[in-house]
């Protein structure tokens, strides 16, 4: 993954082998690229998301970001988090990846603007940590493109939800000039019980507290939805690292237990929105 995906930290992990797609690209100044070898990617957005998922309400958030590729082992960004790849793959053909993923979830835990909701009480902030796998196949429509499919899985280790999130998506990425790439992803959320419980069950105490009827949810996919980034090197060379503009927006539909919860169906909207702006540079 290359500078084009920098700000993907909003929701957005593309595979790494977009890099390597990118780096063959012919630079307008050398042969060489900034993703030839050891390369590092730093970079913020400012994020128009819901308050907390399946709400209806909607929240600026600054992001920061970090990707890159040091002795080997890639760094690839995740919502709220980051995925290190230790797979080398060689620059052609199919590309694997594995290594550990760590992300935080601050689902509930903060700027919830729906009073209600915020009766049901704050939820504590989770760290997800598990495994990461993908392969990528280059060269699809054209010489630089690729189509990338991964699957995530995740057991918070803080002792807040006690529970375990699935992730699998699918990615496609191509450029469009020398100085252009879009990224399109699909992907969904499945969460096991006690995920589902901490998230969109609402005791009879908390059913007192907020008014809302009790709800005991079970386990099952939270979402399922398409993500599109658009990135714009400022100098009009992919290839040579600097500064890229960044534009990214999604739509998911909340599923099943999560979409019946009463924070979504009767306080919220199963219908997720979101809006990005960011800024990166690579060297």
């Amino acid at each position: 993954m290359k500078r084009p995906l920098l700000i993907v930290a909003c929701s957005l992990a593309f595979a790494t082998p977009a890099a390597a797609q990118i780096a063959d690209l012919p630079s307008a100044d050398t042969t060489d690229t900034v993703f030839d070898d050891n390369w590092l990617g730093v970079g913020g957005a400012v994020v128009y998301m819901p308050s907390y998922d399946g709400s209806n309400d909607y929240v600026l958030t600054p992001i920061p970001m970090v990707q890159g590729k040091l002795l080997g082992v890639g760094i690839n960004p995740r919502q709220g988090g980051v995925v290190l790849d230790f797979i080398n793959d060689p620059g052609e053909g199919v590309s694997f990846s594995l290594g550990p993923s760590i992300r935080l979830r601050a689902n509930r835990a903060t700027q919830v603007k729906d009073t209600v909701v915020e009766d049901l009480g704050k939820r504590k902030r989770a760290v997800e940590v598990g495994p990461s796998v993908g392969v990528s196949f280059p060269k699809v429509l054209n010489p630089y493109d690729s189509l990338s499919f991964g699957v995530d899985a995740a057991w918070d280790v803080l002792g807040a939800h006690k529970g375990m999130v699935i992730e699998p998506s699918v990615s496609y990425f191509t450029p469009v000039s020398k100085g252009a790439a879009l990224s399109l992803t699909v992907d969904a959320e499945y969460g096991n019980n006690r995920f589902m419980d901490y998230y969109y069950s609402i005791t009879p105490a908390e059913s007192l507290a907020s008014g809302l009827d009790s709800y005991d949810a079970k386990a099952g996919f939270t979402r399922v939805g398409a993500r599109l980034l658009g990135a714009i090197d400022l100098d009009g060379d992919l290839a040579n690292g600097g500064f890229s503009l960044i534009l990214i927006g999604s739509y998911s539909r909340m599923l099943g237990e999560a979409a019946d919860s009463p924070i979504v169906a009767d306080r919220g909207s199963p219908n997720q929105f979101l809006g990005a702006v960011g800024l990166g540079y690579v060297f």
